[in-house]
């Protein structure tokens, strides 16, 4: 007997991430090879962007894919939203040319407010969260302050591209192929330039990053900074941001929540802090993560964190407090 389809909603479904994005679920990637999903797409309510989405319909009836049991295209955020057991909040307005980071928080902030009021009124109250729209951390910080009715641990923010960069990273430096080889990569605190990606817990092939790679100035500076910086290197070669990378990174953030974490391993992903590691509880950001394979997780606890380390976790995480500070008046 096959399962009951799962209600995926997708906002800027016709954005350059969302096209990358939607065959993919479609195909079965995301939740399985049996299991349907129903689509619910949502756009801005201008001409330009539901014409594009109805083209992006078009191409997913045309895709004939067999586990696609329904399709929405909608504008209205109740209807987008409604009974949903997934959202991924793809779409946000990008930094326009002499924008700063806080004038983007501004300027996005008020839609995620409206998002989180709709999911919390129209989805289902298992509904889970998934925010890629930047900032994505304190997006999700304020979908989730606008969503009491739903767990605060339904509401996550995506860092696993920043993780797959830096095992990409890693995988190339010490020619440790494929990059299955990489493990136990975790990006802490904030998506943005202050990011740490962990190469001290990381294990190559089997051995700490430190031991495998013997560069120290690569790994604390040359490392750090290529995976920090990686988005706006893509946008400065190919002229636009991360789109399939991005769309790749959403499937893998949601099967790491759905499917249980391999044996000593863990995925990083940002979600509502509990306090561990120093990091104040409430803030949305970026931990190791396991998952147990039947919807729950947590942080996975003990790794040693160096003075190094430690360094570059507090700089990301104070900037996380610095934007709480600025859109605190879209907390309720």
């Amino acid at each position: 007997m096959s399962p009951a389809p799962v209600r995926v909603a997708v906002t800027g479904a016709a954005g350059q991430i969302g096209y990358a994005l939607l065959p993919r679920i479609a195909s079965g990637q995301m939740f399985g090879p049996d299991t349907p999903v129903i689509l619910n797409l949502i756009e801005l309510p201008i001409e330009a962007a539901m014409s594009a989405l109805q083209g992006v319909g078009m191409e997913l009836e045309d895709g004939a894919y067999p586990l696609l049991h329904d399709l929405v295209m909608t504008s209205d955020l109740a209807e987008g939203f409604g009974d949903c057991d997934w959202a991924l909040l793809v779409g946000s307005k990008p930094r326009g040319p002499g924008m700063e980071r806080n004038d983007l928080i501004k300027e996005n902030g008020p839609i995620f407010v409206g998002q989180g009021k709709a999911i919390n009124d129209h989805a289902h109250k298992s509904c889970r969260v998934a925010v890629v729209g930047n900032p994505c951390n304190t997006n999700a910080l304020i979908a989730m302050h606008n969503a009491p009715d739903l767990p605060r641990e339904n509401f996550s923010a995506m860092t696993r591209l920043d993780e797959n960069r830096a095992k990409a990273q890693l995988s190339c430096k010490a020619q440790a192929f494929p990059i299955t080889a990489v493990t136990n990569v975790t990006i802490w605190g904030n998506h943005s330039a202050t990011q740490f990606p962990d190469f001290e817990n990381a294990r190559i092939q089997g051995k700490p990053g430190r031991e495998a790679i013997d560069d120290p100035e690569w790994l604390e500076n040359g490392f750090i900074k290529t995976v920090q910086q990686r988005g706006a290197a893509i946008i400065k070669a190919r002229g636009s941001s991360s789109a399939f990378s991005a769309a790749s990174a959403l499937i893998d953030h949601v099967v790491s929540l759905t499917t249980k974490t391999p044996d000593g391993d863990s995925h990083s992903v940002a979600v509502c802090s509990d306090g561990s590691y120093g990091v104040p509880e409430g803030l949305i950001s970026s931990f190791p993560i396991l998952a147990d394979g039947a919807g729950g997780y947590s942080i996975r606890q003990g790794l040693p964190i160096s003075d190094f380390a430690r360094a570059k976790i507090d700089a990301s995480v104070a900037e996380l407090q610095a934007e709480r500070d600025v859109i605190k008046e879209l907390l309720g």
